[in-house]
């Protein structure tokens, strides 16, 4: 596992361990929409910084973006939906678009979301737990409460 898969993994563990119940839903129920701005680059750089003197086709780089999710998936049992998105920043507006015909149009009734990234010594995860409808008291779903929470992750 590369280092994108194990930031993500690590940040879904530590998002779902005191504030998510499996119980509650069937494993096709719960899926996953994450986006991120470099994709598997970090791996990509230490594969050819490892053969920049000799070539070396025995080394395979192991490293997808969907190796995160499906590393997380197998941990967790959930067989939803699932997919991981490149683009240049952050971008609430899309993730709740996405999220929201995820509950609309393919059964889901929980979804993690959000932004998992890695290169170097410079990482950023932040990874939303969205069940379908609201509680009061709950905060909502909306790309305005997402941004206020990636940003206050910056300052941290």
């Amino acid at each position: 596992m590369d280092h994108l898969s194990k930031l993500g993994w690590l940040a879904a563990e530590i998002l779902l361990q005191d504030s998510f119940s499996k119980e509650n839903y069937q494993p096709e129920e719960v899926g996953m929409m994450i986006t991120n701005a470099n994709a598997s680059l970090d791996s990509d750089l230490k594969y050819l910084a490892s053969v920049s003197d000799i070539p070396s086709p025995a080394l395979f780089v192991y490293t997808l973006p969907n190796i995160m999710i499906g590393e997380i998936s197998i941990r967790n049992n959930f067989k939803g939906e699932a997919a991981f998105f490149i683009s240049a920043a952050f971008d609430a507006g899309f993730i709740e678009v996405c999220v929201n015909n995820l509950f609309k149009y393919s059964g889901l009734k929980a979804c993690i979301c959000g932004w998992v990234d890695v290169i170097g010594e410079e990482y950023k995860a932040v990874l939303f737990l969205v069940e379908k409808g609201c509680n009061e008291g709950e905060i909502p779903f909306d790309k305005q409460e997402m941004n206020k929470i990636f940003e206050q992750s910056l300052i941290e």
